[in-house]
């Protein structure tokens, strides 16, 4: 078994960067979007709104374990712009990045609605529908609320990303707040419960491209047709473009009011070393004088 793991290996960076980030965020849809499942077919009797938030908060923590030692966890096509933004992550990599967190969350949709195929035909009576008392779609992908334009959803998802990625770089930011390396997925994912609880009602709090393209890229396949990208208005552009947005303004909004503003470890070194030089000239002098002494 191990010879065989072993020919299994790829030593292609990039590759296995990808992978984990397929995998991680397969984890956090397959949790996500699961928990949705269950409360919606079984009408909010094994689970409630919160159960949503849970499973999703879950679902990035335990996403974020699985894939942070290869790939740095992004699990979000917003979360890898804003790294290149910032210098942190090659640009080169960006779309290799997005194609395999959309595939990621694609094949997880498709894993829980095979999961829970029985349950949505009976819940749906036998129609899967993307609007109505017995809409399924938005098991998968976010949808507005009836009252919200589509230019309200915008200004939601730009808050509520740039809320997560304000969260994000500060628990990431070892010289703000040194945490033990096991705390901060569990910060993520709480950051993702909290911006549920508070921000969910609007939409959904999509928060991620990825999380929400993927999964509607299925429901269109499967059987929920072309409404999926009728349905609010033409909402489906919505939380792909709007958390791009988010995460740019958040991060942003940390670099100027936070980060920048730490102070500088160069100078102090150089202030150091001038010190350390400044001693040696002065000794090079004594010695030089005792020198001339000793030679008169």
């Amino acid at each position: 078994m191990e010879r065989l793991l072993k020919k299994c290996q790829l030593r292609n960076q990039l590759l296995r960067e990808c992978m984990a980030e397929f995998l991680g965020v397969y984890v956090l849809i397959l949790f996500g979007c699961g928990s949705v499942a269950q409360v919606t077919t079984t009408q909010d009797r094994k689970g409630q709104y919160l159960s949503i938030n849970l499973g999703f908060a879950l679902g990035v923590t335990f996403g974020v374990f699985v894939s942070r030692g290869v790939s740095g966890a992004h699990l979000n096509p917003a979360v890898s712009l804003s790294m290149c933004v910032l210098g942190r992550h090659p640009w080169m990599k960006l779309p290799f990045y997005i194609f395999f967190q959309v595939l990621g969350a694609f094949l997880a949709a498709a894993t829980v609605g095979l999961q829970y195929y029985d349950a949505i035909w009976a819940y749906s009576g036998g129609e899967l529908t993307v609007t109505g008392p017995t809409a399924t779609a938005g098991i998968f992908s976010t949808y507005p609320a009836d009252y919200l334009s589509v230019w309200g959803g915008v200004v939601d998802q730009v808050i509520g990303t740039a809320a997560l990625l304000l969260c994000v770089l500060a628990v990431g930011d070892q010289r703000n707040s040194s945490l033990p390396d096991g705390l901060q997925p569990v910060l993520v994912g709480a950051a993702v419960l909290v911006i549920g609880i508070s921000m969910g009602s609007n939409s959904g709090y999509a928060l991620n491209p990825a999380r929400d393209l993927g999964p509607r890229l299925f429901t269109y396949i499967a059987g929920w047709g072309e409404d999926v990208f009728k349905a609010g208005g033409g909402w489906w552009w919505v939380p792909i473009v709007a958390p791009c947005v988010g995460a740019l303004l958040g991060t942003l909004i940390y670099e100027l009011m936070i980060e920048v503003h730490h102070p500088p470890i160069l100078p102090e070194l150089q202030t150091c070393q001038v010190a350390t030089e400044g001693k040696t000239e002065l000794e090079l002098k004594l010695e030089q004088k005792l020198e001339q002494v000793e030679s008169d």
